[in-house]
């Protein structure tokens, strides 16, 4: 592959990703979901996929849109309740959930991009989220063993990417995007705009260039606002 990891689109991004994958994709709310990405799995019908994500986007957009097409089997979150589907399939037996706490979630998330195969949190102690979790006793407080996420894919969005695979992030919508981009076997980055290598600040990169396998520059992006309330 060298030091180019463009790829075409969205599509050839996604091509080989297979049915029953594990994938990590980035965003917080509406905010730095890989759109173009999602789309492409849902055009292309990959089915079976455990979702790790803080939520489950909207009915209509995110990840949502792969839940009314029934391609995902199981959804680990912290975050979920903006998603009609996505309570009615979990009411009904139809998706297998597992939710985390928050920062458990984006710690695992770094743990997996660390390389550690686990990590400690007194978050969940005592509750329901520690059953069947071994508990390590330290300096007399009770931690949760919490493993780190094994992905077979990330896929992310960025603000500006170069040909050679760095990002920069647009300020909150680094969020997931960051962590999940350096934690997965295979990453995938799409971008709003892509340009040749040594264009970017080096002081201003987020992710570089060697955690990223395949990027590429999105289109047709869409400013979601998540809750509006508007005065009579």
């Amino acid at each position: 592959m060298g030091f180019n990891k463009v790829v075409a689109n969205a599509d050839e991004a996604i091509k080989d990703i297979p049915d029953g994958a594990t994938i990590m994709l980035g965003g917080f709310g509406l905010c730095g979901i890989p759109e173009n990405s999602i789309n492409a799995l849902v055009k292309k019908g990959t089915k079976d996929l455990t979702c790790i994500s803080n939520n489950a986007g909207v009915d209509d957009f995110g990840i949502g849109l792969m839940l009314k097409t029934r391609q995902v089997k199981k959804m680990i979150s912290s975050y979920v309740g903006e998603n009609a589907e996505f309570e009615r399939q979990l009411l009904s037996g139809e998706l297998e959930v597992e939710l985390i706490p928050q920062g458990t979630l984006a710690t695992r998330c770094l743990a997996a991009a660390y390389g550690y195969p686990a990590m400690f949190t007194p978050a969940g102690v005592g509750t329901e989220v520690a059953e069947g979790k071994e508990v390590r006793n330290f300096n007399g407080k009770d931690y949760l063993v919490e493993m780190a996420f094994e992905a077979d894919y990330s896929i992310v969005k960025a603000w500006k990417g170069d040909t050679a695979g760095n990002v920069i992030f647009n300020k909150t919508a680094r969020n997931f995007n960051e962590v999940m981009a350096k934690g997965a076997k295979i990453s995938i980055v799409e971008v709003e705009e892509l340009v040749p290598a040594g264009a970017l600040d080096p002081n201003a990169i987020h992710v570089p260039g060697i955690y990223v396998h395949r990027i590429f520059e999105g289109k047709d992006y869409e400013k979601r606002i998540e809750q509006k309330t508007v005065s009579k």
